[in-house]
């Protein structure tokens, strides 16, 4: 009895071996070519040429010198150049593209994959999602691409287009690696990680499903070295089309907000309620007027169930300000239902990383 297991593991090992060459002809069998995809997509990814001007640092050593006031009058400001990706959603000329490529850009070139150059107009940005949307004007229609319809499943394959240190025209492929991450660059994080190679220049630039669909932005980074590590993340296409669906209509985007600090519940949640618990109220908030207070226990939003703060905050976001929502909050044991009037988002608001988060 006893050499029974050890047996049975040489076995199951002999048959694991016997069986590896299947399995490699079944891995090699579902191995996606990728070629026809680049091909199909490939002129419809841009790269990205921006100049402008910027505040020059001042050196540590030359503050409470007699040269600072020299370098401030002299080399104040200073010319930057930068690069990224885009790529282009409707024939006539509008390109996605990160805001942090253009932002701060006095001027923007489009360069094809035939090497045509345009200029560009900034149509609109979104710092809190980092997208930005051009407008080239072509004699021709462009050639674009669709944004994804589809699921994103971990383990899925993908492919990254762009302009990776500017040599322009490339992919790279890899599998999704993760959903929903947060990295700490805004309070919409809600980021797809992806294991195909992303490095400087490949901002703004497409993630592509076996489908040629759009499912993400490549947006950042993880890189101890500044190069690829494996580690990529990319805003969702499910983001990213209502925020440029805005700012092609409206030049910006405007976010419902309630004016409070909120944080998960945790399990101090009363009575074993899950919910999220405001933590502060603004003076003259929406939540301020509407009567809500710190403690309370939001647990519903319009008979949804609310599940983080960080779905809450998005949740809101999405409503169109002045209209108004109900709220089923949890008070002193009690619950009730609550009308709030959304506000107007105002600029710069929530973009803590802080565990009490502000919508």
């Amino acid at each position: 009895m006893p050499n029974a297991l050890p047996r049975r593991l040489a076995l199951l090992g002999t048959g694991a071996l016997a069986f590896a060459p299947l399995a490699a002809r079944a891995q090699r069998a579902v191995l996606p070519d990728f070629a026809d995809l680049a091909a199909a997509v490939l002129p419809a990814v841009v790269n990205i040429a921006v100049t402008g001007e910027q505040n020059a640092q001042l050196p540590p050593e030359l503050r409470g010198t007699p040269f600072e006031r020299y370098f401030r009058e002299r080399r104040g400001r200073q010319s930057v150049q930068g690069a990224g990706s885009g790529f282009v959603i409707d024939p006539t000329g509008y390109i996605v593209t990160n805001n942090h490529v253009v932002g701060s850009a006095a001027r923007v070139v489009v360069s094809l994959q035939d090497g045509t150059e345009l200029p560009a107009r900034v149509v609109g940005t979104d710092e809190l999602t980092d997208l930005a949307l051009l407008k080239v004007e072509s004699r021709t229609p462009l050639t674009a691409v669709p944004w994804g319809s589809t699921p994103v499943r971990v383990g899925q394959w993908v492919m990254a287009a762009g302009n990776p240190f500017g040599l322009g025209g490339t992919v790279t492929t890899g599998i999704v690696s993760a959903r929903g991450r947060e990295i700490g660059a805004g309070p919409f994080d809600d980021f797809i990680q992806t294991d195909a190679a992303i490095n400087p220049g490949n901002s703004g630039g497409p993630l592509f499903n076996t489908a040629g669909e759009v499912i993400g932005i490549n947006t950042a980074i993880y890189s101890p070295s500044g190069a690829s590590a494996g580690i990529g993340f990319a805003t969702p296409s499910d983001l990213a089309r209502g925020v440029i669906e805005q700012l092609r209509r409206d030049g910006r985007v405007e976010r419902g907000w309630l004016g409070v600090a909120v944080q998960d519940s945790g399990n101090d949640a009363p009575r074993g309620r899950r919910g999220v618990q405001i933590q502060n109220v603004e003076r003259n908030s929406p939540a301020a007027r509407a009567g809500l207070r710190p403690g309370d226990l939001v647990t519903a939003l319009n008979g949804s169930q609310v599940e983080s703060s960080r779905a809450l905050i998005r949740t809101v976001a999405g409503v169109t300000p002045g209209q108004s929502v109900r709220l089923s909050l949890v008070r002193d044991g009690r619950t009730q239902d609550v009308s709030v009037q959304v506000g107007r988002r105002p600029a710069g608001t929530g973009t803590s990383t802080t565990p009490s988060r502000e919508q």
